[in-house]
Protein backbone atom coordinates (compact mmCIF):
# COMPACT_ATOMS: atom_id res chain seq x y z
CA UNK A 1 0.00 0.00 0.00
CA UNK A 2 1.34 3.30 -0.99
CA UNK A 3 0.75 7.00 -0.40
CA UNK A 4 -1.38 9.81 -2.05
CA UNK A 5 1.30 12.44 -2.99
CA UNK A 6 0.59 16.32 -4.10
CA UNK A 7 3.36 17.91 -5.99
CA UNK A 8 2.56 22.07 -5.81
CA UNK A 9 3.96 23.76 -8.36
CA UNK A 10 4.90 20.83 -10.66
CA UNK A 11 5.88 23.29 -13.40
CA UNK A 12 8.64 24.87 -11.98
CA UNK A 13 12.12 23.64 -11.82
CA UNK A 14 12.07 22.04 -8.30
CA UNK A 15 8.52 20.40 -8.85
CA UNK A 16 9.86 19.02 -12.15
CA UNK A 17 12.72 17.43 -10.04
CA UNK A 18 10.79 16.32 -7.35
CA UNK A 19 8.74 14.53 -9.90
CA UNK A 20 11.69 13.02 -11.15
CA UNK A 21 13.10 12.43 -8.48
CA UNK A 22 10.24 10.18 -7.02
CA UNK A 23 10.36 8.26 -9.86
CA UNK A 24 13.69 7.80 -9.86
CA UNK A 25 13.16 6.45 -6.08
CA UNK A 26 10.36 4.79 -6.63
CA UNK A 27 8.16 6.17 -3.80
CA UNK A 28 5.32 4.50 -2.92
CA UNK A 29 3.18 6.13 -4.82
CA UNK A 30 -0.39 5.21 -5.07
CA UNK A 31 -2.30 8.26 -6.97
CA UNK A 32 -0.39 11.94 -7.69
CA UNK A 33 -1.47 15.34 -8.53
CA UNK A 34 0.11 17.58 -9.92
CA UNK A 35 -0.46 21.11 -9.37
CA UNK A 36 0.00 24.60 -10.59
CA UNK A 37 -1.22 28.07 -10.65
CA UNK A 38 -3.88 28.94 -12.99
CA UNK A 39 -1.52 30.61 -15.64
CA UNK A 40 0.20 27.21 -16.20
CA UNK A 41 -3.11 25.05 -15.63
CA UNK A 42 -3.15 22.09 -17.93
CA UNK A 43 0.62 22.21 -18.86
CA UNK A 44 1.86 18.29 -19.20
CA UNK A 45 4.68 17.03 -16.98
CA UNK A 46 5.80 13.65 -16.51
CA UNK A 47 6.26 11.50 -13.90
CA UNK A 48 8.48 8.00 -14.88
CA UNK A 49 6.46 6.99 -17.84
CA UNK A 50 3.57 8.90 -17.36
CA UNK A 51 2.04 12.06 -18.63
CA UNK A 52 0.22 13.85 -16.22
CA UNK A 53 -1.88 17.17 -16.43
CA UNK A 54 -1.72 19.71 -13.24
CA UNK A 55 -5.25 20.75 -12.10
CA UNK A 56 -5.83 24.13 -10.56
CA UNK A 57 -4.14 24.77 -6.74
CA UNK A 58 -6.90 27.37 -5.94
CA UNK A 59 -10.21 24.53 -6.27
CA UNK A 60 -7.88 21.68 -5.55
CA UNK A 61 -9.12 19.40 -2.16
CA UNK A 62 -6.61 17.97 -0.10
CA UNK A 63 -8.46 15.98 1.86
CA UNK A 64 -8.03 12.38 1.87
CA UNK A 65 -3.97 13.26 0.50
CA UNK A 66 -1.28 12.05 2.46
CA UNK A 67 1.11 14.66 1.89
CA UNK A 68 1.87 17.52 -0.64
CA UNK A 69 5.16 18.49 -1.49
CA UNK A 70 4.97 22.58 -2.01
CA UNK A 71 7.75 24.29 -4.26
CA UNK A 72 5.79 27.80 -5.02
CA UNK A 73 7.61 30.09 -2.87
CA UNK A 74 6.65 31.90 0.01
CA UNK A 75 3.55 34.03 -0.82
CA UNK A 76 1.46 30.93 -2.22
CA UNK A 77 2.62 28.83 0.60
CA UNK A 78 0.63 31.01 3.06
CA UNK A 79 -2.55 31.05 1.29
CA UNK A 80 -2.28 27.20 0.33
CA UNK A 81 -0.26 24.78 3.06
CA UNK A 82 -2.69 25.78 5.77
CA UNK A 83 -5.66 24.95 3.87
CA UNK A 84 -3.64 21.32 3.06
CA UNK A 85 -2.76 21.03 6.67
CA UNK A 86 -6.32 21.32 8.06
CA UNK A 87 -7.00 18.86 5.57
CA UNK A 88 -5.02 15.99 7.42
CA UNK A 89 -2.55 16.37 4.28
CA UNK A 90 0.91 16.70 5.56
CA UNK A 91 3.24 19.18 4.06
CA UNK A 92 6.60 19.48 3.18
CA UNK A 93 7.53 23.00 1.82
CA UNK A 94 10.51 24.38 0.25
CA UNK A 95 9.96 27.79 0.68
CA UNK A 96 11.07 30.08 3.20
CA UNK A 97 8.17 30.58 5.03
CA UNK A 98 7.78 28.11 7.31
CA UNK A 99 11.91 27.41 8.23
CA UNK A 100 12.25 29.69 11.55
CA UNK A 101 8.85 28.60 12.91
CA UNK A 102 9.75 26.79 16.40
CA UNK A 103 6.56 24.92 16.00
CA UNK A 104 7.93 23.50 12.44
CA UNK A 105 10.61 20.68 12.28
CA UNK A 106 13.26 21.99 9.53
CA UNK A 107 14.60 18.85 8.34
CA UNK A 108 17.57 17.42 6.49
CA UNK A 109 16.82 13.38 6.90
CA UNK A 110 21.08 12.66 7.34
CA UNK A 111 21.44 15.48 10.09
CA UNK A 112 18.25 15.47 12.48
CA UNK A 113 15.56 13.30 11.39
CA UNK A 114 14.38 12.56 15.06
CA UNK A 115 12.48 16.18 14.97
CA UNK A 116 10.66 14.73 12.38
CA UNK A 117 8.06 13.63 14.88
CA UNK A 118 7.55 17.42 15.54
CA UNK A 119 5.53 17.91 12.66
CA UNK A 120 2.18 16.61 14.17
CA UNK A 121 2.15 20.62 15.90
CA UNK A 122 1.13 22.04 12.59
CA UNK A 123 1.06 19.84 9.85
CA UNK A 124 3.98 21.21 8.22
CA UNK A 125 7.65 20.61 7.52
CA UNK A 126 10.33 22.65 6.36
CA UNK A 127 12.97 21.73 3.78
CA UNK A 128 15.68 24.23 4.54
CA UNK A 129 17.85 27.14 2.30
CA UNK A 130 20.08 25.16 -0.70
CA UNK A 131 23.64 26.03 0.46
CA UNK A 132 22.35 25.26 4.03
CA UNK A 133 21.16 21.73 3.19
CA UNK A 134 24.21 20.72 1.52
CA UNK A 135 26.59 22.37 4.01
CA UNK A 136 25.31 20.54 7.17
CA UNK A 137 25.25 17.04 5.80
CA UNK A 138 29.15 17.59 5.91
CA UNK A 139 29.28 19.36 9.49
CA UNK A 140 26.81 17.25 11.53
CA UNK A 141 29.49 13.94 11.52
CA UNK A 142 32.40 16.37 12.20
CA UNK A 143 30.48 17.93 14.94
CA UNK A 144 29.90 14.83 16.78
CA UNK A 145 33.42 14.21 16.78
CA UNK A 146 34.87 17.20 17.51
CA UNK A 147 31.93 19.76 18.17
CA UNK A 148 32.31 22.75 15.99
CA UNK A 149 32.24 25.71 17.74
CA UNK A 150 32.61 28.47 14.58
CA UNK A 151 31.89 28.27 10.78
CA UNK A 152 33.02 30.35 8.13
CA UNK A 153 31.73 29.97 4.56
CA UNK A 154 31.91 30.97 1.39
CA UNK A 155 29.35 30.24 -1.24
CA UNK A 156 29.38 30.03 -5.22
CA UNK A 157 25.87 29.65 -6.00
CA UNK A 158 24.46 29.17 -9.47
CA UNK A 159 21.54 30.81 -11.10
CA UNK A 160 19.02 27.71 -10.98
CA UNK A 161 18.86 28.80 -7.04
CA UNK A 162 16.97 31.98 -8.37
CA UNK A 163 14.56 29.96 -10.85
CA UNK A 164 14.03 29.77 -14.34
CA UNK A 165 14.32 33.59 -14.72
CA UNK A 166 18.06 33.37 -13.42
CA UNK A 167 19.09 30.64 -15.68
CA UNK A 168 17.59 32.22 -19.13
CA UNK A 169 19.17 35.47 -17.62
CA UNK A 170 22.59 33.93 -18.07
CA UNK A 171 21.73 32.42 -21.18
CA UNK A 172 20.82 35.28 -22.77
CA UNK A 173 23.43 37.91 -21.76
CA UNK A 174 26.57 35.22 -22.66
CA UNK A 175 24.46 35.39 -26.00
CA UNK A 176 24.65 38.74 -26.62
CA UNK A 177 28.03 39.11 -25.49
CA UNK A 178 29.15 37.50 -28.71
CA UNK A 179 26.34 40.04 -30.70
CA UNK A 180 27.22 43.24 -30.41
CA UNK A 181 23.64 44.43 -31.60
CA UNK A 182 22.15 42.49 -28.68
CA UNK A 183 22.01 44.17 -25.20
CA UNK A 184 20.34 42.38 -21.97
CA UNK A 185 20.55 44.08 -19.01
CA UNK A 186 19.91 42.35 -15.48
CA UNK A 187 16.45 41.83 -13.92
CA UNK A 188 16.55 39.03 -12.15
CA UNK A 189 19.90 39.60 -10.77
CA UNK A 190 21.14 43.23 -9.39
CA UNK A 191 24.23 43.47 -11.74
CA UNK A 192 25.24 41.41 -15.29
CA UNK A 193 25.41 37.96 -13.98
CA UNK A 194 27.28 36.57 -17.40
CA UNK A 195 30.99 36.66 -17.00
CA UNK A 196 30.49 38.19 -13.85
CA UNK A 197 30.37 37.23 -9.98
CA UNK A 198 27.78 38.92 -8.06
CA UNK A 199 28.48 39.47 -4.05
CA UNK A 200 24.87 39.64 -3.20
CA UNK A 201 21.91 36.72 -2.87
CA UNK A 202 18.49 38.22 -1.49
CA UNK A 203 17.96 41.48 0.02
CA UNK A 204 20.27 43.44 2.41
CA UNK A 205 19.94 43.60 6.31
CA UNK A 206 20.23 46.17 8.65
CA UNK A 207 23.87 44.58 9.88
CA UNK A 208 25.46 44.35 6.16
CA UNK A 209 24.39 40.92 5.83
CA UNK A 210 22.74 39.41 2.75
CA UNK A 211 19.19 37.86 4.00
CA UNK A 212 20.74 34.67 2.60
CA UNK A 213 23.76 34.85 4.76
CA UNK A 214 21.21 35.11 7.61
CA UNK A 215 19.39 31.96 6.60
CA UNK A 216 22.66 30.07 6.50
CA UNK A 217 23.58 31.23 9.94
CA UNK A 218 20.15 30.65 11.60
CA UNK A 219 19.53 27.31 10.12
CA UNK A 220 22.65 26.06 10.48
CA UNK A 221 21.75 26.41 14.38
CA UNK A 222 18.68 24.99 14.03
CA UNK A 223 19.15 21.84 12.52
CA UNK A 224 22.82 20.91 13.55
CA UNK A 225 23.34 22.84 17.09
CA UNK A 226 22.02 26.33 18.62
CA UNK A 227 25.58 26.89 19.99
CA UNK A 228 27.90 27.04 16.38
CA UNK A 229 28.56 30.25 15.48
CA UNK A 230 28.45 31.21 11.57
CA UNK A 231 29.58 33.68 9.54
CA UNK A 232 28.75 33.25 5.45
CA UNK A 233 29.78 35.26 2.09
CA UNK A 234 26.97 34.44 -0.67
CA UNK A 235 27.73 35.22 -3.84
CA UNK A 236 26.23 34.40 -7.62
CA UNK A 237 28.20 33.06 -10.05
CA UNK A 238 27.77 32.08 -13.53
CA UNK A 239 27.01 28.40 -13.88
CA UNK A 240 23.90 27.19 -14.12
CA UNK A 241 23.13 23.81 -11.66
CA UNK A 242 25.43 23.13 -8.58
CA UNK A 243 26.54 25.52 -6.02
CA UNK A 244 30.00 25.45 -4.15
CA UNK A 245 31.04 26.12 -0.96
CA UNK A 246 34.51 26.86 0.95
CA UNK A 247 34.02 26.03 4.08
CA UNK A 248 36.51 26.32 7.15
CA UNK A 249 35.09 24.97 11.11
CA UNK A 250 37.02 25.17 14.20
CA UNK A 251 36.48 22.54 16.52
CA UNK A 252 36.78 22.51 20.64
CA UNK A 253 38.81 18.63 20.07
CA UNK A 254 41.57 18.55 17.67
CA UNK A 255 40.95 16.89 14.57
CA UNK A 256 43.56 15.85 12.08
CA UNK A 257 42.58 15.98 8.62
CA UNK A 258 42.74 12.45 7.61
CA UNK A 259 40.54 11.42 10.47
CA UNK A 260 38.22 13.84 9.20
CA UNK A 261 38.31 12.05 5.23
CA UNK A 262 37.50 9.11 7.40
CA UNK A 263 34.52 10.05 8.86
CA UNK A 264 33.12 12.03 6.27
CA UNK A 265 33.86 8.90 3.76
CA UNK A 266 31.66 6.79 6.18
CA UNK A 267 28.50 9.50 6.61
CA UNK A 268 25.24 9.18 4.96
CA UNK A 269 24.80 11.26 1.31
CA UNK A 270 28.80 12.84 1.45
CA UNK A 271 30.79 11.42 -1.67
CA UNK A 272 34.96 12.11 -0.71
CA UNK A 273 36.56 12.70 -4.09
CA UNK A 274 39.89 14.55 -2.48
CA UNK A 275 43.26 13.64 -4.21
CA UNK A 276 45.90 16.10 -4.18
CA UNK A 277 46.47 16.59 -7.85
CA UNK A 278 45.04 18.53 -10.72
CA UNK A 279 41.26 17.88 -10.87
CA UNK A 280 41.40 15.56 -7.96
CA UNK A 281 38.28 17.35 -6.28
CA UNK A 282 34.22 17.97 -7.66
CA UNK A 283 33.30 21.30 -9.61
CA UNK A 284 29.92 21.98 -9.94
CA UNK A 285 29.24 20.74 -13.51
CA UNK A 286 30.31 17.84 -12.24
CA UNK A 287 27.88 17.27 -9.52
CA UNK A 288 24.67 18.32 -11.50
CA UNK A 289 21.81 15.61 -11.77
CA UNK A 290 23.83 13.11 -8.70
CA UNK A 291 22.43 12.89 -5.50
CA UNK A 292 25.19 13.21 -3.41
CA UNK A 293 27.41 16.45 -1.46
CA UNK A 294 31.06 15.80 -2.62
CA UNK A 295 33.32 16.89 -0.03
CA UNK A 296 37.18 17.52 -1.91
CA UNK A 297 40.17 19.64 -0.76
CA UNK A 298 40.17 18.32 3.29
CA UNK A 299 43.19 20.45 4.86
CA UNK A 300 44.09 21.41 8.43
CA UNK A 301 43.87 25.14 9.00
CA UNK A 302 47.37 25.87 10.51
CA UNK A 303 46.27 29.55 11.25
CA UNK A 304 44.09 28.36 14.58
CA UNK A 305 44.91 24.60 17.00
CA UNK A 306 41.58 22.87 16.07
CA UNK A 307 40.75 23.96 12.52
CA UNK A 308 39.98 22.65 9.06
CA UNK A 309 38.81 23.47 5.34
CA UNK A 310 37.15 21.76 3.14
CA UNK A 311 35.00 22.34 -0.50
CA UNK A 312 31.54 21.18 -0.57
CA UNK A 313 29.64 20.86 -4.09
CA UNK A 314 26.08 19.59 -4.69
CA UNK A 315 23.43 20.01 -7.34
CA UNK A 316 21.28 22.46 -5.33
CA UNK A 317 17.76 21.61 -7.12
CA UNK A 318 18.42 17.74 -5.70
CA UNK A 319 19.76 17.91 -2.48
CA UNK A 320 19.83 21.69 -2.44
CA UNK A 321 15.94 21.24 -2.91
CA UNK A 322 13.95 18.35 -4.55
CA UNK A 323 15.94 15.49 -3.34
CA UNK A 324 15.68 16.69 0.53
CA UNK A 325 11.74 17.42 0.11
CA UNK A 326 11.62 13.39 -1.42
CA UNK A 327 13.92 12.19 1.34
CA UNK A 328 11.77 14.06 4.13
CA UNK A 329 8.44 12.26 2.57
CA UNK A 330 10.31 8.54 2.92
CA UNK A 331 11.13 9.64 6.48
CA UNK A 332 7.77 10.82 6.68
CA UNK A 333 6.63 7.10 5.48
CA UNK A 334 8.61 5.22 7.45
CA UNK A 335 8.21 6.56 10.60
CA UNK A 336 4.77 8.43 10.79
CA UNK A 337 2.48 7.51 8.22
CA UNK A 338 3.80 3.89 7.07
CA UNK A 339 2.01 2.70 4.75
CA UNK A 340 4.51 2.37 2.02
Amino acid sequence: MGYRVVVAGATGNVGREMLNILAERQFPVDELAVLASRRSLGTEVSFGDKTLTTKDIDTFDFTGWDMALFAIGSDATKTYAPIAAKAGCVVIDNSSLYRYDADVPLIVPEVNADAIMGYSKKNIIANPNCSTAQMVVALKPLHDRATIKRVVVSTYQSVSGAGKEGMDELWDQTKAIYNPTSDVPPKKFQKQIAFNVIPQIDVFMEDGTTKEEWKMMVETKKIVDPSIKVTATCVRVPVFVGHAEAVNIETEDFLDEDEARDILREAPGIMVIDKREDGGYVSPIECAGDYATFISRIRQDSTIDNGLNFWCVSDNLRKGAALNAVQIAELLGTRVLKKG
